[in-house]
């Protein structure tokens, strides 16, 4: 089944320029999932095979038992499912055991395995995951996508259109200065390797709550990568903010060992999967979290003022 994949994944039906921060176009993003937890939306995820999705571990902080998460797949507006569209029942969740654990939000990944495999359309489409070793050079388009709230306090409106923008990856040493407080040794909110840095230093494009879990994907030699996954940032008012995402090039091996340890299941033995839902306003039960914002504008400031005098 992975030579299947790797023929068609990170391959869109639209393709072309786009314009970021706005409302996506249909299929441009068929890999993009919504996590339902109990008939909400509150995570975004990535299906990544026939069988498979992916989100960010701390969107499964309330439970961990697979019957009270759904994936939606083939959506466009959650309040609009059309012939396209799925829903599709969890068999079982991998949440990566050092969660939290070693670092703030470090190994924020989790696997879906789902109950019945997934045919592939033009609507629904796995992205492509990176080799350990993927590089992304220098200019390299990524974009984050999501049904999250388009602002901290501004719920995004019916008919909840998928959102997009585009984001340039920041170098880690550069994006610390956005997590620090002065005078203090505290390492809380500190960039660890199992972490990326993206975002839009001139237009503060970045994830929102509901956005959780939701890609950060890349374009290499004309296909899409999966290269993170929204894990926390500063509030989405605040100025010139990059967020933090999963970096998948570090958990490559782990994903393909827990595909390769987990049998798929059988068929007979899934629930039934329902009708696709229309879902009502997204109320972002899932939250990006968020560290203090206490310096982040004195060091928006300075950045730009540097970028100025370069």
């Amino acid at each position: 089944m992975a030579g299947i994949v790797s023929t068609v994944c990170g391959k869109p039906a639209v393709t072309g320029k786009i314009f970021g921060g706005k409302n996506s176009p249909d299929l441009r993003w068929p890999w993009q999932a919504s996590l339902l937890y109990r008939g909400r939306h509150t995570c975004g995820a990535t299906l990544i095979d026939v069988f498979w999705v992916i989100s960010a571990a701390h969107c499964f902080q309330k439970s961990h038992e697979p019957s009270d998460y759904k994936i939606l797949l083939g959506y466009h507006k959650l309040q609009h499912p059309t012939e396209h569209s799925l829903q599709m029942t969890v068999n079982r969740i991998i949440v990566h055991s050092d969660f939290n654990r070693r670092h703030f939000m470090g190994s924020d990944i989790a696997l879906l395995q789902l109950h019945l495999s997934v045919n592939f359309t033009s609507h629904i489409l796995p992205a492509c995951l990176p080799e350990p070793t993927t590089d992304l050079p220098s200019h390299t388009s990524c974009w984050i996508t999501g049904w999250g709230m388009v602002t901290e306090d501004e719920f995004l409106v019916p008919p909840l259109q998928l959102q997009e923008g585009e984001v340039g990856i920041i170098d880690n040493n550069v994006c610390k200065i956005y997590f620090q407080e002065p005078n203090s040794s505290s390492s809380q909110y500190s960039l660890h390797e199992d972490m990326l840095c993206a975002g839009d230093l001139i237009t503060g494009k970045s994830i929102c709550r509901g956005d959780s879990g939701g890609p950060l994907v890349c374009k290499l030699n004309n296909t899409w990568f999966l290269m993170g996954l929204s894990s926390w940032s500063l509030p989405c008012h605040a100025p010139i903010s990059p967020s933090v995402f999963t970096k998948l090039t570090y958990f490559s091996s782990w994903i393909l060992e827990k595909q390769r340890t987990s049998p798929n299941p059988d068929p007979a033995s899934a629930p039934p999967q329902g009708k696709p839902p229309a879902l009502g306003n997204v109320t972002a039960v899932g939250t990006v979290h968020k560290p203090s914002t206490r310096t982040t504008l004195l060091f928006s400031q300075i950045f730009l003022l540097l970028l100025l005098f370069l």
